[in-house]
């Protein structure tokens, strides 16, 4: 076959230089890389800060219901944690401190006067009502698992209890967890984002993610509240008078939704003041006068997943065969220009990766510690497809399966307003196809998309995916058996016993190195039986306008919106 990879991406990249030249100018912006944007002078009031998105929310207004990033860039303006984590990515007390000799026994304190944007008191009733409702047989989201470890949690889940019994109110303010046994991260894990329990009076579990209180009519406890939704156009929203942390200095923001290819014209023109942005406008970016980019290293990556399995409800079943075997995975993976694909893509702001943990984590593994590297190998991939048996038979170019059965690729990934989405998928199929492997590529809209991946769509079989992985590094609730966003469904013993080790503190206590090499193993494991091929880690870039002012940005996001303020 010929190798057609290096002609197509030379094509896409001259196509989206001539695209972005369109949109951008020679202008020049600031970068700073230590996530700072410093400030002429104080602080000053007003002025309304229009910040940009790719993709229309979802509309799931709620932490405790939310699944997709689009819906989190929406909460971050009108939620509070009850933590907050530093630049080390070390839990911090926010809305509440906490201590514990064991953690096994954590007792919490609540701050006085925090306030819902509904004027009523947070308490921790609130907190527990959170919890309860995760743990509800009816509760239809992802996070029972950020409460299953709390004593007494899985009876009432089953139904076998009419309360949890690790969560014990000492007084308004104050609530005692027990979790069923200590673990080192008991507390990064739990789930902490309260739920008003006056708002949802009245209302099913069942029905509360499609409930106003959720979707229309949200409240949180943060420096902003939503005040106007156009669907798929804009979210308004006003700030928190009574902000627990002060009066924001912003009196306005929108939300605005605009497509990729219009992102740099908008910030050229002022008309958006301040957006992530992907890595396809990066280049255009750097050249606009009036822009400052804040730059950090992120924790989220990609990966390309196979489908080895279904979710029954309560764990992952090892029941779809056409991927389970080892060989062909890594052939997958060897066949991958991942260096090549990264630097068309992301611009300098992808790195490629062999394990399912971004660099900034502490318990990432270095390549020197993993079994395969999956350098950019089609040679290798064609040999081992050989070897297990995939050859091609009938003379038509492309291999068939060992029983001799046609063997088709069906690989998917998600569609936004990105230009570069559909690109990306069909050069990866390339790849693919250069070593016999006939694929075909689905493109399918991006909150359709992981819906379907969580009911296990059966025409989804391999699929492009990523995550952010968030402040503790442990991976137990991706890649677990039981996990429900273990969307590969790969089950693996070994695995599981390698997470929990990590976890228990009877054999790692405190020592952090201990630790680290539980996980670093965990690491080769996934590598060597690869049941997803991680194919980029990023950089998290956003651009502001040069009015906008007070901003930090770190590997887990911005700082509290109620610190940013707008130069008159």
């Amino acid at each position: 076959m010929k190798r057609k990879s290096i002609l197509l991406l030379t094509a896409l990249m001259l196509v989206m230089s001539m695209f972005l030249a369109a949109c951008g100018s020679k202008e020049k912006s600031s970068e700073s890389t230590d996530g700072k944007k410093s400030a002429s002078s104080g602080p000053q009031d007003g002025g309304t800060l229009v910040y940009g998105v790719d993709t229309a929310p979802e509309g799931i207004f709620n932490f405790n219901f939310y699944g997709n990033k689009s819906d989190s860039e929406v909460l971050q303006f009108i939620d509070d944690d009850l933590l907050t984590y530093d630049k080390n990515m070390k839990a911090q007390p926010n809305i509440a401190s906490w201590e514990t000799k064991d953690n096994k026994v954590y007792t919490f304190t609540f701050k006085k006067g925090v306030k819902w944007q509904n004027g009523e008191e947070l308490t921790v009733d609130d907190w527990i009502f959170a919890i309860e409702t995760l743990a509800d047989k009816d509760y239809d989201g992802p996070r029972y698992v950020n409460v299953q470890d709390i004593e007494g949690a899985p009876a009432y889940h089953d139904g076998k209890a009419k309360e949890i019994t690790g969560l014990k109110k000492i007084d308004d303010y104050t609530i005692e967890i027990t979790f069923d046994k200590p673990r080192v991260n008991n507390l990064e894990n739990l789930w902490t984002h309260p739920l008003s329990r006056k708002e949802f009076e009245g209302v099913k579990v069942k029905e509360m993610s499609a409930s106003p209180q959720v979707r229309q009519k949200p409240i949180g406890t943060g420096p902003y509240k939503i005040n106007k939704v156009v669907p798929g156009e804009s979210i308004e929203l006003v700030r928190n008078e009574d902000y627990w942390q002060g009066k924001p200095h912003i009196e306005k923001i929108i939300i605005k939704v605009v497509d990729a290819s219009l992102l740099i014209g908008e910030l050229k023109n002022n008309t958006i003041d301040f957006s992530p942005f992907s890595p396809v406008s990066y280049d255009e970016i750097k050249k606009l006068d009036n822009i400052n980019i804040l730059k950090t290293p992120g924790v989220s990556y990609y990966y390309v997943g196979f489908r080895l399995g279904t979710w029954d409800g309560k764990t992952n079943v090892a029941n779809y065969d056409k991927y389970q075997n080892k060989e062909l995975r890594q052939a997958m993976a060897y066949a991958i220009n991942r260096e090549e694909w990264n630097d068309a893509f992301f611009f300098g702001l992808g790195h490629p990766v062999n394990r399912p943990i971004p660099s900034s984590h502490w318990i990432a593994a270095d390549n020197s510690e993993l079994p395969n590297d999956y350098k950019y190998d089609p040679e290798k991939a064609k040999k081992m497809l050989d070897e297990a048996g995939y050859k091609d038979k009938d003379g038509d170019g492309f291999r068939e399966d060992p029983k001799g059965k046609k063997f088709v690729v069906n690989f998917s990934h998600y569609q936004t307003t990105n230009p570069t989405f559909e690109a990306r998928a069909k050069q990866i199929a390339q790849y693919w196809e250069e070593v016999g492997l006939k694929t075909k590529v689905t493109m399918t809209e991006a909150n359709l998309y992981y819906d379907m991946l969580e009911k296990g769509d059966k025409s989804i079989e391999v699929f492009f995916g990523g995550w952010s992985t968030g402040s503790d590094p442990d991976p137990s609730g991706l890649w677990r058996s039981d996990a429900l966003w273990n969307y590969p469904r790969w089950v693996n013993a070994d695995s599981d016993k390698l997470l929990d080790d990590a976890l228990d503190v009877s054999i790692v206590g405190t020592d952090q190195e201990k630790r680290k090499q539980l996980y670093v193993d965990w690491q080769k494991l996934f590598n060597e039986e690869v049941p997803a091929i991680p194919i980029s880690e990023l950089d998290d870039t956003f651009a502001l306008t040069k009015r906008v002012q007070g901003v930090e940005v770190t590997p887990l996001g911005t700082n509290s919106p109620h610190e940013w303020w707008i130069e008159q």
